[in-house]
């Protein structure tokens, strides 16, 4: 079954990047799908990534916890463990719950509704025109909300640090600031731009391939959500085992 649904996934893929129709039409599906997918998740990524940040200063100064270690080391650790793993890894995710299950349900409706048939029967690519603005507007709005991510974390552990007196400010900060290698920073973004898609794609397959009625509609986005994780994680496990 494994390689039945991979095939239909690959099949799909295929389909979804030929040539456009028309460039403008695309254009414009692809600008709202940043809107969607980006701007519409800004707020539950900053919320989250700060107080992942916060919680993170916290348990690292407890297991620090010597007269021999610097606080400083505090900073350095909650760094490279939000550029290298939270920051990527957390926010995709969290976006695979909010906008996989978003884009599964809204193609999914579409096919059961036969309104994908109908765009079939006009001659028009309906797999390119549903799907490859979601996966543009996932492999580029992704990296950037992983960014801001890794940056709302850092700056919630600044805070989390400073209210709870587990490091001061300016320890922190060199912390921060000490033997910071650029290298990770650059595997954060492979991890982000293959995370944005699976993010969009799997769900997309989930979606136009269901069949039946509301209910399927609803375990095809559950199905997808799962998958996507799952996917995630080991992709996760494949980038770091590669490029580390």
């Amino acid at each position: 079954m494994f390689f039945y649904y991979f095939g239909e996934y690959l099949l799909l893929l295929q389909q979804v990047f030929r040539r456009p129709e028309k460039w403008k039409i695309y254009r414009k599906e692809i600008v709202h799908e940043m809107n969607e997918i980006g701007v519409g998740s800004l707020g539950l990524i900053v919320i989250i990534s700060s107080f992942i940040g916060a919680v993170m200063t916290m348990q690292i100064a407890f297991q620090l916890a010597s007269d021999l270690i610097p606080t400083s080391v505090i900073g350095q650790i909650n760094r490279d463990s939000n550029i290298l793993e939270l920051g990527p890894t957390i926010s995709a995710l969290v976006l695979m719950g909010k906008v996989g299950s978003a884009i599964s349900s809204q193609i999914g409706s579409m096919r059961v509704t036969e309104q994908i048939d109908a765009l079939e029967i006009m001659g028009i690519n309906a797999a390119g025109y549903l799907i490859l603005p979601k996966i543009v507007a996932g492999v580029v709005m992704v990296p950037v909300l992983v960014t801001i991510a890794i940056v709302c974390a850092l700056v919630g552990g600044l805070i989390g640090g400073a209210l709870s007196g587990a490091v001061s400010p300016n320890d922190y900060i060199i912390g921060i600031r000490d033997s910071f290698n650029g290298f990770t920073v650059s595997v954060a973004m492979v991890k982000a731009f293959v995370f944005g898609f699976i993010i969009t794609s799997i769900p997309a397959h989930k979606g136009f391939h269901v069949r039946g009625g509301a209910l399927e509609v609803g375990q095809a986005g559950t199905r997808a959500v799962v998958i996507g994780c799952i996917t995630i994680l080991a992709c996760d496990y494949m980038i770091t085992a590669l490029m580390l």
